[in-house]
């Protein structure tokens, strides 16, 4: 298959030892591998715009674009018992998503909407949110991402009542190879209740999405 655009596991491939070192320690090998790869590529690392690059980038895989990595970065998931027994759908949409390619280490970006009916419980709605996010702060393929969500929010919720949308957009497609601005992707997950038609058609229908 064409960039070898399969995932080998739904749990991101890390190594065991993938946080035996520090934050610190990983942006100083970080600095030093990328001042590397610059030098490589002919760039004068003693240019004032060009010389704290290796550090920032460092810093920027590290503690930002990467940080859904780590287990501990897991964001604290706040549960309430559904009190007023509410117990239709509840969407959250347009979730801003950006991530990397784990194929080529370029952008991905578009909106993820995620939806699950209650049981005894509701999860506070910036969660879902930070759920996203987490799972998008790290080397993806979207198809990955999507049942990552699914399966995260399915077990945090003890429910299969969840779907998860994700329209995005990858700077593999559009910057390189076939060079495409305007094709996006789009993956989906609907479990539970929304396997049955009616509901998923609610769920679709709430995005402005046509079947």
């Amino acid at each position: 298959m064409g960039d070898a655009h399969v995932a080998s596991s739904l749990e991101t491939p890390l190594r065991p030892d993938a946080f035996v070192l520090s934050d610190e320690e990983k942006i100083h090998a970080i600095s030093g591998h990328f001042h590397k790869i610059m030098d490589i590529l002919g760039l004068d690392l003693q240019d004032d715009s060009l010389k704290g690059t290796p550090k920032r980038v460092a810093k920027m895989f590290v503690q930002e674009i990467f940080s859904g990595l780590n287990p501990a970065h897991f964001p604290d998931i706040s549960l309430f018992e559904n009190k007023f027994g509410y117990s239709r759908m509840l969407v959250e949409k347009n979730i801003r998503l950006q991530s990397f390619c784990e194929h080529h280490f370029l952008p991905i970006y578009g909106k993820a909407h995620v939806a699950y009916i209650p049981g005894e419980h509701v999860i506070g709605l910036s969660k879902l949110n930070r759920l996203v996010e987490h799972f998008a702060r790290r080397p993806q393929v979207q198809e990955r991402l999507t049942m990552q969500i699914a399966n995260t929010l399915s077990e945090v919720l003890q429910t299969e009542d969840v779907a998860v949308y994700i329209e995005a957009y990858h700077m593999c497609v559009q910057a390189r190879g076939v060079q495409h601005q305007e094709s996006s992707t789009v993956t989906s997950e609907f479990r539970g209740a929304f396997l049955q038609e009616e509901v998923r058609s609610e769920f679709l229908s709430s995005l402005r999405i046509s079947l």
